[in-house]
């Protein structure tokens, strides 16, 4: 299954409070690999950013005024996760603001598999802080273009704290190749060994022979 890392920024922490989504980033992976497949945008959120959102991500109303609203690129988004596995840091967080958005426009709740790397991290690092920059320090994953959180540079960054967490260091091998490989291997050891040449009567007399005159100088 293919899987997509997706991060938002907002106007604010709550829904309830009538903040929406400002920027969605998403990044493809094929077996934990990233591909070219990327969705991006800023939004227009119809309503003031919160001082303390401005502080996080840089977004202001002006910068944000000219931009698509979540209604003009919604079926382009749905469409791009699509039937994929969604890998998210605190997953609660952003699903909450993006199915807050689908209800706004009338549609369903989206009912992708996620992986919220958030309870991952916690699990696997109890007591340890597990916020993106130190899971980043944890895992050597330079983030020092990370100066303020937008969506896709978190996105890229933790598509590799993610393969990390799952303890996935290498890209995945393709099964079926593996599979012919050890076939190949399996064959070629064989075709190696299968001459068998066994000793006539007469070699193993002089291996016999060999054997005591080597005991009798060595140990008695």
């Amino acid at each position: 299954m293919k899987e997509i890392v997706l991060d938002t920024e907002t106007t604010g922490i709550s829904v309830r409070e009538g903040h929406r989504i400002v920027e969605i980033g998403c990044i493809e992976l094929n077996d934990q690999i990233p591909t070219k497949n990327k969705f991006h945008c800023y939004l227009n959120p119809e309503r003031k950013v919160s001082d303390k959102a401005l502080e996080i991500h840089g977004y202001t109303d002006d910068f944000l005024s000219d931009k698509k609203k979540f209604s003009e690129i919604c079926d382009e988004f749905l469409y791009f996760i699509k039937n994929k596995r969604l890998i998210i840091h605190n997953a609660e967080f952003d699903l909450a603001h993006i199915n807050n958005e689908l209800s706004l426009l009338g549609k369903e709740e989206i009912k992708n598999e996620v992986v919220d790397t958030l309870v991952l991290a916690r699990d696997k690092y109890p007591g340890s802080a597990v916020n993106l920059d130190a899971l980043c320090k944890r895992f050597r994953v330079d983030n020092s273009k990370r100066v303020n959180h937008t969506a896709l540079i978190d996105c890229q960054l933790l598509s590799k704290v993610y393969i990390n967490l799952i303890d996935q260091r290498e890209p995945k091998l393709n099964f079926q190749n593996n599979v012919r490989a050890n076939a190949l291997e399996e064959s070629n050891a064989l075709a190696y060994f299968k001459g068998i040449v066994k000793p006539n009567p007469t070699e193993i007399e002089n291996h016999k022979n060999y054997l005591k005159n080597f005991l009798k100088k060595n140990f008695f």
